[in-house]
């Protein structure tokens, strides 16, 4: 009997953005079972293109703002009641690389007995490029060329960018539970990676599918000559949610030893380099508030 597979998109005021995604998701070789496309906005457009997409498919619409932690939520849990044996995750302003990407990822997941297996994400102007840099220690890889000498074969093992083009198992789902709503945006991919490497389930990137998503290696601003990053968002909303969040989640089992070199790179980022106390003593407020759960926007 054939793994039913059902894809969980969340759409925020997009919907040509979305259009293109759902394009890429309905065309797989390997065909998505069911498509579940959570709204958060509610619009009408939205559900018209829903409702015309050649697969089976549901339109969830939310008169509040989820944030794409919510939204996730949502579309995971009800693909567990419709029985997905796997779930697909995808965001509306990125897409697969290729009509082959849900078979490449259901095959290395087989062969490697993966819980969760996840695409490449890549630059959608420059797929030689990541999307987000990933971190090695306290080496960032930038460039796909660097994934594949890390990984060994098709896997890149222990390491998966989310939600982006992720595949779970529903039995991993159980597992792990689903994004924590609380987070809103930013922080809630963290949180499930932490849970993921917790859970002791194997995982890992495989290095033969790519998903395509635009860059946001802008926010990671480069400190001691290019040694170590740190991020910092142009958008004050993005840095509220940024900041807050990671605060809650070092304060997690896992995350912990995070916390000294996160004051060592934010201190210096914004006392030398920027010459910001205020921007340092807003960091600093905004981590508090997350390591005391004061989780209200």
């Amino acid at each position: 009997m054939t793994d039913k597979v059902c894809a969980v998109v969340v759409t925020h005021r997009r919907p040509d953005e979305l259009a293109k995604s759902l394009d890429a998701l309905s065309a797989q070789t390997r065909m998505v079972d069911h498509l579940i496309v959570v709204d958060n906005d509610c619009d009408d457009r939205v559900r018209d293109l829903v409702a015309g997409q050649p697969i089976p498919s549901t339109y969830l619409g939310s008169r509040r703002n989820l944030g794409g932690a919510g939204g996730f939520a949502l579309g995971m849990l009800h693909a567990l009641t419709l029985g997905a044996d796997w779930v697909w995750l995808a965001d509306d302003d990125g897409r697969p690389d290729g009509a082959g990407v849900l078979a490449t990822l259901l095959t290395c997941a087989d062969r490697h007995r993966l819980a969760e297996v996840s695409p490449m994400v890549c630059d959608i102007d420059d797929p030689d490029r990541l999307a987000f840099p990933l971190r090695r220690g306290l080496v960032w890889r930038r460039r796909v060329s660097e994934l594949r000498v890390d990984g060994s074969g098709d896997l890149l093992p222990g390491i998966a960018s989310l939600f982006n083009g992720a595949l779970f198992r529903a039995a991993t789902v159980e597992a792990v539970g689903v994004p924590d709503i609380r987070l809103f945006i930013r922080g809630d991919e963290v949180d499930m990676h932490r849970r993921l490497v917790l859970s002791g389930l194997p995982f890992g990137t495989c290095l033969d599918a790519s998903y395509l998503h635009p860059q946001g290696s802008d926010e990671f601003k480069p400190i001691l000559g290019g040694k170590m990053h740190t991020q910092y968002p142009d958008d004050p909303t993005k840095r509220y949610f940024t900041y807050r969040n990671r605060g809650y989640l070092q304060a997690q089992r896992g995350l912990r030893k995070l916390v000294p070199q996160e004051w060592v790179r934010f201190g210096w980022f914004f006392l030398v380099q920027r010459r910001d106390p205020a921007g340092f003593a807003e960091w600093i407020r905004l981590r508090r508030l997350g390591r005391r759960e004061r989780f209200s926007r």
